[in-house]
Order: structure tokens, then C-alpha cells, then sequence
């Protein structure tokens, strides 16, 4: 088990951390886990969770193995993009309140511009779900935010 705080891998604050635990990584792959409590940001009324925040915990579970990769370089863990999904599936509409859930995610295809490609894997009590994610992590990811920026008008 991972003993680094999760605040620490992850460039999300608060509630926007949905994930509970980093279980192990290694160069290719990160497991992660969860327990669905009621009262967060996206859950529904009878505290499950809908089907479709699957692609954000997946998408977590990928930051967290960038940010453990980080830690473990002695780099600072920096914002990345999902860029996109295909292929999610899932079996379920929503994962009840109190179900415990593992997500895998194994790198399929890192390149040295940043763009990345996730196996993902969310299993539970009856649950399965699946995706490939597409991610982006810029090489000087401060220097990129500002140069998309929008631009200034002479006008202005």
C-alpha cells in the first residue's frame, strides 16, 4: 500500500477527490480503491453514484500514477488533461452506497510529448467497467496554460 497522501498525487483539492487509496504501482500500472459514501458531489439521491463518474475515477487513478511516478522521481506532480474515452463500458447504471471499488488502469502507449493511453478496469460487488483513456500531460505544463490563453485584442 501507497502511504503517500492522496492530496499529494493528485492536482485536485477537497471533495474533488473521489478515489480513497492508492493500493500499489509500478512503470506500467496503478491499482486504486474506493468505498461509495452518500453525500458527495456527484451522488445521487439514494447515495449510489451514477455509471458514468467510472471515466473520473478511472482518470484519477491515471493522475495518481503520474503523481506516484513524480514522488518516486523527486519531481513535482503537475496538472494533466483527459483528453477523451472509448469504448467505456459498463454493466450497471450507478454503484450503490457502501460498494467497495478497485480500479486498474495499465499504460498501453506513453510518448515523450506528454500523450498517454490507459487500459482501465473498475470492478465491484457485481460491477464491472471498462474505457481507454486518452490523456495529455505537457512537457511544461505552466509555459502551456499560459500560451493557451486567450489572446489580447489591441483594442483592449
Amino acid at each position: 500500500m501507497i502511504t503517500w497522501p492522496l492530496a499529494e498525487l493528485l492536482p485536485h483539492a477537497g471533495d474533488m477527490i473521489l478515489i480513497d487509496q492508492v493500493e500499489s504501482f509500478d512503470e506500467e500500472q496503478i491499482h486504486t480503491q474506493l468505498t461509495v459514501r452518500p453525500g458527495g458531489l456527484f451522488n445521487r439521491a439514494d447515495g449510489s453514484l451514477p455509471a458514468w463518474v467510472g471515466i473520473e475515477l478511472m482518470a484519477q487513478s491515471v493522475a495518481a500514477y503520474a503523481g506516484c511516478r513524480a514522488r518516486q522521481q523527486g519531481r513535482p506532480v503537475e496538472l494533466g488533461f483527459l483528453l477523451g474515452t472509448r469504448k467505456f463500458e459498463c454493466n450497471v447504471e450507478h454503484f450503490p452506497a457502501g460498494a467497495h471499488l478497485r480500479i486498474h488502469a495499465l499504460r498501453s502507449l506513453e510518448d515523450d510529448n506528454g500523450m498517454g493511453v490507459f487500459e482501465c478496469h473498475l470492478r465491484g460487488p457485481g460491477i464491472h467497467a471498462m474505457a481507454r483513456l486518452n490523456v495529455f500531460r505537457p512537457p511544461q505544463v505552466a509555459s502551456y496554460l499560459a500560451e493557451a490563453g486567450p489572446e489580447e485584442s489591441p483594442h483592449d
